[in-house]
C-alpha cells in the first residue's frame, strides 16, 4: 500500500512524523525515528524567551506576589532553566541534518513582533527543509482586541517567511472564534504553506491523594478532530492546507491535501 504524501512541499514516503519533543535533543534518537520509519522530523522548540536579550526583565516580574504564600513556589522558570541556547540549538540541527536522510523541521515558538524572528535565519542557514512555527499566547491585554491578535499574529508569519524562505508551518492553537477564518487568513495572507492542529497544552489537574497539582492533556485530542471536521466540511478549500494530529504516543501524523 503506497501513504506516500506531500507536505510543506516536500514528498514523504509517509504521513508519520514524530513531532516537537525532546527526543531530538539526541541525535542518535533521531536516527532512531528515521530506523522506524519515520517520514520526517519535527525538531524540539526553541522558545522566543531563549532569544531575548532582555530576558532577564521578561523573567524578573515572575517572583512578584510571591512574598504572599507560605509556602516557596519551586516551579517558576528562569532562563538558566533552558536546557539549551541558541548556539547549540542551531548545532544540533545541523548534526541532526547531516545524521539522517529524511527532511529535518525547526520549530520556533514566539508571540511578539521583535528581534528575535532575524534568528529565523540563521535556522534557515543549518540547512533544515521547513520551520514550523508556533504563536501561541495567552491574552492579558483589556485594551487588545481579537482583531488586533489576529493582524498581530499575521503580521509574524509574514516576516518570518520573508525571513527564512524556506517552508513554514503554523502551529494553531483551537481557541479562536472563528476558527476557519483565521486558518485561511493563515494561509492566504499569511503566506503559511501550511497549518498543524493544534499545539497541544497541558491542563492542571489535582490528585487529591498526594496534594499535589499536575499537568494533564488527556482530551487532546477532541480539538483537533472538531476542527478538522470544521474545516473538512466548510465547502471552502485552503491552499496547501494540511492537519495534523497530536496522538497520545507522542507521534505526529499529519494529512496531506489531494488535488
Amino acid at each position: 500500500m503506497n501513504f506516500a504524501t506531500n507536505y510543506l512541499g516536500l514528498h514523504l514516503q509517509s504521513p508519520i512524523v514524530p513531532s516537537a519533543s525532546p527526543l531530538t535533543e539526541n541525535v542518535d534518537n533521531v536516527k532512531r525515528m528515521e530506523d522506524a520509519g519515520a517520514a520526517a522530523i519535527v525538531f524540539h522548540s526553541l522558545f522566543e524567551e531563549q532569544l531575548h536579550h532582555g530576558r532577564h526583565e521578561f523573567f524578573s516580574g515572575f517572583g512578584q506576589g510571591t512574598e504572599r504564600f507560605a509556602e516557596p513556589l519551586p516551579d517558576i522558570p528562569r532562563p538558566e532553566s533552558f536546557r539549551v541556547d541558541p548556539h547549540q540549538y542551531l548545532e544540533r540541527l545541523c548534526r541532526a541534518k547531516a545524521s539522517v536522510h529524511v527532511p529535518i523541521i525547526a520549530s520556533l515558538n514566539g508571540h511578539t513582533e521583535g528581534g528575535w524572528i532575524e534568528f529565523a535565519k540563521q535556522i534557515r542557514q543549518t540547512g533544515v527543509d521547513g520551520l514550523e512555527l508556533n504563536i501561541y499566547s495567552v491574552p492579558t491585554d483589556p485594551n487588545e482586541s481579537s482583531i488586533e491578535i489576529e493582524t498581530r499574529y499575521l503580521r509574524i508569519v509574514s516576516a518570518v517567511k520573508a525571513a527564512v524562505q524556506i517552508p513554514v508551518a503554523v502551529k494553531l492553537s483551537p481557541y479562536f472564534t472563528s476558527f476557519a477564518n483565521v486558518a485561511r487568513k493563515f494561509v492566504q495572507q499569511g503566506g503559511a504553506d501550511a497549518l498543524v492542529l493544534f499545539n497541544r497544552f497541558y491542563q492542571p489537574d489535582v490528585d487529591p491523594e498526594r496534594l499535589r497539582w499536575f499537568p494533564t492533556s488527556s482530551s487532546a485530542l477532541r480539538q483537533p478532530m472538531k476542527k478538522i471536521l470544521i474545516r473538512a466540511t466548510s465547502g471552502r478549500k485552503v491552499a496547501e492546507n494540511k492537519a495534523g494530529l497530536n496522538l497520545r504516543n507522542g507521534w505526529l501524523v499529519r494529512t496531506g491535501a489531494r488535488d
